[in-house]
């Protein structure tokens, strides 16, 4: 299946909110009101795009004036307007060798799974990765990260329950170098509540990375549950207070019709979703594109 096909399947029961919406405001008028505006306002919140980006997006669309005639008008505008939102940033470019990436995020989220997915993704690409076990702190994480390891025939770093974290990244990191590896792929512990205890981890981490890698190209991904909704905001204002985040991974982004929280992660944090989560299954996982988005989000089913 296609990208824009895959991203308009994961977000058919947000689509369906939305479409569903804008046919309705507008049936039976012959043009564009400020009913049909304020009508759209609150469907946009209601996806949880949050109030800056519905305000932004409706109040783009009001300036448009009689150019809205039909659904179809308002959903080509809104998708143009969308994409332009979240454009920029998404690509993760990784050239040195080897580059780090660092998945963080609270427990079911979905972080080691999308991890594992993620070491399929840069294997598809022809990288060699190395997996660091470094969420000491639940001994599930790591036995979760071997079973992707074996599945996807990577070598994996992990250390025994309790072990400090930022020794497992040091292992990790001299193996990589000693192995030639691309990517060295880092799960992390998902303590938010917290927030000292994974300030002070994730700071140890930060000063090994760059004491053995100080010129690497590095990515930290805060992997959210689209599902959450705006308490997917609330954590990533949280997590963003204790760590550099770079990116997000939008995970669990088919089963949920609170799609737009993509806009009010992008609005109100500025920061790029970088992949999304659209299926259970290893290739389920996509890079970010903000036109193929926008058109998922808004296009009609019919």
């Amino acid at each position: 299946m296609g990208l824009f096909s895959k991203i308009g399947e994961g977000l058919k029961k947000t689509r369906g909110q939305m479409s569903g919406a804008i046919d309705s405001l507008l049936r039976g008028k012959s043009e564009v009101d400020d009913d049909f505006f304020d009508g759209l306002e609150e469907a946009l919140i209601l996806a949880d795009t949050g109030i800056s980006a519905a305000t932004e997006l409706v109040d783009k669309l009001r300036s448009r004036g009689r150019k809205l005639r039909t659904p179809q008008d308002v959903r080509e505008a809104l998708i143009a307007d969308v994409a332009a939102m979240l454009s920029g940033g998404e690509e993760v470019d990784l050239v040195t060798r080897p580059a780090v990436i660092l998945m963080i995020g609270v427990n079911g989220a979905g972080k080691t799974t999308s991890l594992g997915k993620l070491c399929a993704y840069w294997h598809a690409q022809g990288k060699k990765v190395i997996l660091a076990a470094a969420d000491t702190f639940r001994a599930a994480a790591a036995e979760q990260l071997e079973v992707w390891a074996q599945r996807t025939d990577t070598p994996i770093i992990r250390h025994k329950e309790g072990a400090d974290p930022a020794a497992v990244i040091f292992d990790a990191i001299t193996a990589a170098k000693v192995r030639n590896i691309d990517i060295v792929l880092c799960d992390t512990a998902g303590r938010l509540h917290n927030k000292k205890s994974l300030m002070d981890e994730l700071a140890k981490i930060y000063r090994v990375i760059d004491r053995e890698l100080p010129y690497a190209d590095k990515e930290i991904l805060l992997v959210l549950d689209a599902a959450t909704g705006m308490n997917a905001v609330n954590q990533a204002k949280l997590f963003g207070e204790a760590a550099n985040v770079t990116g997000i991974v939008l995970t669990k982004l088919d089963g949920t019709a609170k799609g737009g929280v993509v806009l009010a992660i992008r609005r109100e944090l500025g920061l790029p979703v970088k992949f999304v989560g659209l299926g259970e299954g290893v290739e389920d996982l996509r890079p970010f594109d903000a036109q193929a988005f926008a058109r998922g989000l808004f296009d009609s089913d019919e």
